[in-house]
């Protein structure tokens, strides 16, 4: 029975959420989890390029994997054929540019899982397994977002998550390096965590954000920097129609430029380091992680904030 009166909660508003008939889960990991386990496969395949934390839950149900490789466009160099019946082919919606290629492989590829964690604007595709992780694009500490015609046989119970805001939090009332330590201590409370429901704050906070709005700044971050970019960038990635881009991914070898950016406060997450432990030199992944700067293109920015991304960016040409 909830309460009536005394002290005021944290208001928010009620749009609702954008993946309203998914399952809500507490992690992206988790939902990967969920999905092994509802599946019962006895193997995955998934790329080099990857976080991780993806190998959190096949190490725990002791399923054997399988890299493969990339090309230049961020596409899935693997021959689909050799996929057995009980054996899984997972792929990330890099940037969330990657939806063109999802349609091209959805028909090839049996038992196909999408990681749409860089993409949570990608619809699902009907009959094809989906997760997205939100705290990727939004201001949540935790959950997870999972479309599947397959389900577990357990009662999950659900997760608990205000103890985890203090670094958003801390960034409000101070600045982003006030609560970066904060930031990496809950993503170490993320690891080997048990399959939960999503938390109550955590969906709420998710049911009172304007999708739509958020969705039309992120795309036009993203063309306002390419306007201004491309002709330096190494790389060019198409955002089609459909796409809502989790950063701008900008190309370059030049090895003081991360540097430059974070000397300005312009801090670009490096993916993933551990990427190098398991591709040589000469891989085309080892390229991505060390090259790869992954501009701010989202909805807290304004072209004030893109004007001094492209000022340092082309400072350095």
């Amino acid at each position: 029975m909830n309460a009536i009166g005394g002290y005021f909660g944290l208001e928010l508003n009620g749009y609702g959420e954008y993946h309203s008939n998914a399952v809500r889960l507490n992690t992206g990991r988790n939902a990967l989890e969920y999905l092994l386990i509802a599946g019962r496969y006895h193997k995955i395949y998934l790329p080099y390029y990857t976080c991780d934390v993806l190998l959190e839950p096949i190490t725990k149900l002791k399923i054997p994997y399988e890299f493969y490789d990339i090309n230049e466009k961020f596409e899935a160099v693997f021959d689909f054929s050799a996929i057995r019946n009980k054996e899984c082919f997972l792929y990330t919606n890099y940037f969330g540019l990657k939806n063109d290629f999802i349609d091209h492989i959805k028909t090839r590829c049996i038992n196909l899982i999408i990681d749409n964690s860089q993409a949570f604007y990608a619809r699902p595709i009907k009959g094809v397994d989906t997760f997205y992780s939100p705290r990727k694009f939004f201001g949540v500490t935790d959950g997870a977002y999972l479309y599947s015609v397959k389900s577990i046989e357990v009662s999950l119970e659900k997760d608990i998550s205000h103890s985890r805001f203090e670094h958003l939090l801390r960034r409000i009332d101070r600045d982003a390096e006030d609560g970066y330590p904060y930031f990496a201590s809950n993503d170490r409370l993320l690891s080997n965590m048990p399959i939960l429901s999503m938390s109550n704050l955590t969906q709420k906070i998710l049911s009172s954000i304007d999708y739509v709005k958020i969705a039309t700044i992120r795309r036009d971050n993203y063309k306002y920097l390419h306007q201004f970019l491309q002709r330096l960038n190494q790389i060019q990635l198409q955002m089609d129609s459909d796409c809502v881009p989790m950063v701008y991914p900008f190309y370059s070898d030049n090895s003081k430029l991360r540097e430059k950016l974070t000397k300005q406060k312009v801090y670009t997450a490096k993916y993933w380091p551990n990427v190098l432990e398991w591709v040589s030199e000469e891989s085309i992944e080892w390229k991505f992680v060390n090259n790869l700067h992954h501009l701010p293109i989202d909805q807290r920015y304004s072209k004030e904030e893109l004007d001094k991304i492209i000022s340092i960016v082309s400072h350095e040409y």
